[in-house]
């Protein structure tokens, strides 16, 4: 054993960094979803298309590849939203930020 690794020492120590750097590097840059996207709370009468539409903007996707998008990622079998319930959708942190929403004033 000794032999061996008087031998290999160099390409074994080698080794052993560059899978330790890889392991570091990958749990260090490792992103979580939710850190990228942002999360909403359902209200009543809120629809996955209505929150499509409402953040059109912000997204490139069509309304059914929204739909489907959120559905996947938040392991959803059908449309069904709920009042209260948290759900990520496809608009990222940094674009929704960016905007403003305004209020409506009440019309005369």
């Amino acid at each position: 054993m000794k032999k061996l690794w008087n031998q290999y020492s160099y390409a074994i120590t080698l080794i052993l960094l560059s899978c330790s750097i890889a392991i570091i590097l990958s749990f260090q840059y490792h992103s979580n979803e939710e850190d990228q996207f942002i999360k909403v709370t359902i209200s009543e009468g809120d629809s996955l298309w209505g929150i499509s539409d409402q953040y059109s903007t912000q997204h490139s996707l069509t309304n059914k590849e929204f739909v489907g998008w959120v559905k996947k990622h938040n392991k959803m079998v059908n449309d069904q939203i709920f009042p209260g319930e948290e759900i990520i959708i496809p608009v990222s942190k940094d674009d929704s930020s960016s905007t403003t929403e305004l209020a409506s004033a009440p019309g005369n």
